[in-house]
């Protein structure tokens, strides 16, 4: 047997169904945001760390030392060889 309640009831508990679905969304979206921007903020620490420490800076008063490598001297610019040939560390490719 229905009751005219009984309608209600289940307008009742569609809104709060809805409520809940859409609650429980917009707090997974958030969690997904914050665990997405901590994992983007650690992935470029490590990757800024480990660029820092595999190139390491020669020290200002260290003598440049030219590569002369068959290799090296292929594929180097005429404008690079005259600097390194000066003594000058380069500054061109």
């Amino acid at each position: 047997m229905k009751t005219e309640g009984d309608d209600e009831m289940n307008g009742v508990r569609k809104t709060v169904a809805a409520a809940a679905i859409a609650g429980s969304m917009l707090i997974g979206g958030v969690i997904g945001a914050v665990m997405y921007g901590a994992t983007t903020i650690g992935a470029a620490a490590a990757t800024t760390a480990s660029l820092t420490a595999a190139t390491p800076t020669p020290a200002a008063n260290a003598p440049f030392v030219s590569n002369e490598t068959p290799a090296h001297e292929a594929g180097e610019s005429a404008a690079r060889e005259a600097q390194e040939n000066a003594g000058i560390r380069p500054t061109v490719p």
